[in-house]
């Protein structure tokens, strides 16, 4: 039976964890995109530089910017030495009211300024893992000085990693896709990442980017951390439901 007119279904628990997953995925699959494009080119340059590579890198990064509006960055980061008129190298651009424009970068390490970018989780765990990676909530001092998250995937050739390709996403503007979804279940709900910190929540007093606490949490959201995250649905001591979004890396928080 058809639910009246002007009646608003109710979707279950498992039903949000698909849609997030579904906008996640795209995200994903994005950035899986870009990826392949980068291989296919570096596996024809075996001397890429600066200069020929960013081209390249650009051609896709800033189309998305322009056509995607949860994306506020993206772009290459090299491995260090990849690139012989560049040890250290970022190739990224960033969106917004101003227009787009190329993230101006210190790639001198002997500038007290310079960071070394290879400590940071979008590129340890890609670096790792060889899988994709979601990192954040954060505050991104880099490019937006907002809670942002950062989805990376390695750049692999030969076995050998050249780099990653990803891009950011304001919590913010993810919060304003996500929240109407939890909101649907008529359900206390959070999203979380795979550490347990708050991407957006039904309660507005879990704020996104701290850190949800709750008995168990830590132990049920480890296989999220594993490269290729599991399904998994668990039931937390004091009566919250935990479900994987997906292969996202994110879970629902379900109550209590």
């Amino acid at each position: 039976m058809n639910p009246p007119a002007g009646a608003t279904s109710t979707l279950s628990a498992v039903e949000v964890a698909d849609r997030v997953a579904d906008r996640i995925d795209a995200l994903f699959a994005t950035v899986d995109d870009w990826r392949d494009g980068l291989q296919a080119y570096l596996e024809m340059d075996a001397a890429p530089t600066a200069a020929t590579l960013d081209p390249v890198v650009e051609a896709s990064a800033v189309p998305a910017l322009a056509a995607d509006g949860l994306i506020t960055g993206s772009g290459f980061v090299a491995a260090p030495g990849l690139l012989s008129d560049a040890q250290w190298h970022l190739a990224w651009w960033l969106g917004g009211m101003a227009g787009i424009r190329r993230l101006a970068t210190i790639d001198d390490p002997s500038n007290e300024q310079f960071r070394d970018y290879t400590t940071l989780e979008w590129w340890r765990f890609p670096a790792r893992t060889g899988a994709r990676h979601l990192t954040g909530p954060y505050v991104d001092y880099v490019c937006t000085d907002d809670y942002t998250v950062t989805i990376t995937t390695p750049v692999v050739v030969g076995a050998q990693l050249l780099g990653v390709v990803g891009m950011d996403v304001l919590v913010d503007r993810l919060e304003r896709e996500l929240l109407p979804l939890l909101r649907a279940s008529r359900l206390p709900i959070a999203i979380v990442n795979a550490s347990g910190r708050i991407v957006t929540a039904t309660d507005s007093r879990r704020e996104p980017g701290s850190m949800l606490r709750l008995d168990g949490l830590a132990e049920a959201l480890a296989p999220l951390r594993e490269a290729e995250p599991p399904r998994m649905q668990t039931t937390l001591p004091g009566g919250a439901e935990v479900l994987a979004c997906g292969d996202t890396s994110l879970a629902l928080v379900v109550g209590p």
